[in-house]
C-alpha cells in the first residue's frame, strides 16, 4: 500500500481541450495502477471501455485496478472518504490521485482543496498541475476565458493537443509563443508524441518521502530565474494589432536572495503578500535557506491566501543555496512585491519606495526605515 502522503496530480484544460482522451491513454500505462481518478460527472467521461462494475457510493473499479469516482458535493469529501477507504482496508491500495477539473473550472480553488485542509495536507502531496491546450482553438479559447488562461499559469505541465488538426507548423508556433508568455517555466508535451506518458507528466520535482528527494530545479522551473527577464506581457501583441486582454493580466516573476533568511523574516513577508494580495496571488513555489537551519531547505507552496504547510527537505538537491520564490499574478503590483521581499530582506533598492502605496502595512514600511 502507498504511505502517506498521496501524490495529487490536477489535470484541467478548458472544454474540448482533450483530458478525457489524454486521461484514457494514461490509464493504460502499468505506472500508474492503483490510481484514483476524481471527476465531476462520469458521463463527461468515456471509460466504458475500462468499466469493470460501478457501486452505489459512486465508485467505479476500472479494468486496470484503478478506481474512478465522482465529486460528490465537495472535493474536500471525497478525498476524506479516499483516505478512509484507504485506512480501513477497503481500498487495497493507492499510489496516486488524479482530478480531473471541468472545462470552466479556475483552478485554484482546487489546489487549495488539497492544500489548505489540516486533514488532508496530512494525506496528500501536490505533485504537479497538468494543463492541455486545444491546438485549434487554444488562441481563441485564450482570448476569451481568463480561466483558461488561469489553467495555463498554474501548470507545471503543458500539453498541446490535436496538434495534427491544426493548420500547419505556423499555427502551433504562433500558440506556443502564446503560452510561452503566459507560463515561462512549464515544459510543453506534444499530446501525439509516444512519449507523452507518465515520466513527461507526473513526479513534477517536489519532495517525495517516499524517495527521500527532490528535484529543485524541475518544480521551480528551469527557466524560473530567467522568468522576469523575458518578455514583458504588455508588449506583446497578437497579429490584429491588440494586446491579449487576458494574458496581460498574468505575471510571473522570481525572487532571489543569496544568503541565509530569519523564518520569521519570511514568515512577515508571506503574511503581508497573502492579507494584501492573496486573492491575486495564483500560485506561489519556493526554497528557502534558512538562518536558523541553514543545511536543510524549506520548501513553500501556495494558492492565493492559503499556504501548505512548509517543509524542510533532509538536505540541499543541489550546490544551489540562498532563497528562490516563484510568484505567479493575476493583476498584482509586481513593483509592490519586490519592494516587500526588499524590505524583509534588508536589500538596497535604488528606487526610493513607494510609501504612499504601503501606507495601510505598516510592517512593509518599517521594513523599509
Amino acid at each position: 500500500m502507498k504511505s502517506f502522503p498521496i501524490p495529487v496530480s490536477v489535470l484541467t484544460g478548458f472544454l474540448g481541450a482533450g483530458k478525457t482522451t489524454l486521461l484514457n491513454r494514461l490509464l493504460k500505462d502499468p505506472a500508474l495502477t492503483d490510481t484514483a481518478v476524481i471527476i465531476n460527472e462520469f458521463g463527461d467521461v468515456a471509460i466504458d471501455h475500462l468499466l469493470v462494475e460501478q457501486s452505489s457510493d459512486g465508485i467505479i473499479q476500472l479494468s486496470d485496478g484503478c478506481l474512478c469516482c465522482t465529486i460528490r458535493g465537495d472535493l474536500v469529501d471525497t478525498l476524506a472518504d479516499l483516505v478512509d477507504r484507504v485506512q480501513t482496508g477497503r481500498i487495497t491500495a493507492l499510489r496516486r490521485v488524479i482530478i480531473e477539473t471541468t472545462g470552466l473550472a479556475d483552478p485554484a480553488p482546487v489546489l487549495q482543496s488539497i492544500m489548505g485542509h489540516p486533514a488532508l495536507v496530512q494525506a496528500y502531496r501536490l505533485d504537479g498541475v497538468i494543463a492541455l491546450v486545444d491546438a485549434v482553438n487554444g488562441m481563441a479559447t485564450l482570448d476569451n476565458h481568463i480561466e483558461a488562461v488561469k489553467q495555463v499559469a498554474v501548470a507545471d505541465r503543458i500539453v498541446i493537443a490535436k496538434g495534427d488538426l491544426a493548420t500547419g507548423e505556423r499555427q502551433l508556433e504562433a500558440l506556443r509563443a502564446r503560452l510561452r508568455q503566459i507560463n515561462p517555466v512549464a515544459p510543453f508535451v506534444d499530446a501525439r508524441a509516444p512519449e507523452a506518458g507518465y515520466a513527461a507528466l507526473f513526479e513534477c520535482g517536489l519532495y517525495d518521502p517516499s524517495t527521500k528527494s527532490a528535484d529543485v530545479q524541475r518544480w521551480l522551473g528551469e527557466a524560473a530565474e530567467h522568468a522576469h527577464h523575458g518578455h514583458g506581457h504588455d508588449e506583446h501583441h497578437d497579429r490584429g494589432g491588440h494586446a491579449h486582454r487576458h494574458d496581460a493580466r498574468i505575471k510571473t516573476f522570481t525572487l532571489v536572495h543569496d544568503r541565509p533568511l530569519a523564518y520569521s523574516s519570511i514568515e512577515t513577508f508571506l503574511d503581508l503578500l497573502r492579507s494584501t494580495h492573496g486573492d491575486k496571488l495564483l500560485r506561489m513555489k519556493g526554497v528557502i535557506e534558512l538562518a536558523e537551519d541553514p543545511t536543510r531547505p524549506l520548501v513553500i507552496h501556495g494558492v492565493q491566501s492559503i499556504l501548505h504547510p512548509p517543509a524542510q527537505l533532509p538536505a540541499w538537491p543541489d550546490d544551489v543555496r540562498g532563497t528562490r520564490l516563484v510568484l505567479i499574478t493575476l493583476d498584482m503590483p509586481e513593483d509592490y512585491v519586490r519592494r516587500l521581499f526588499a524590505g524583509i530582506t534588508c536589500t538596497p533598492l535604488v528606487d526610493a519606495p513607494d510609501l504612499e502605496a504601503l501606507e495601510n502595512n505598516p510592517l512593509a514600511v518599517a521594513g523599509f526605515r
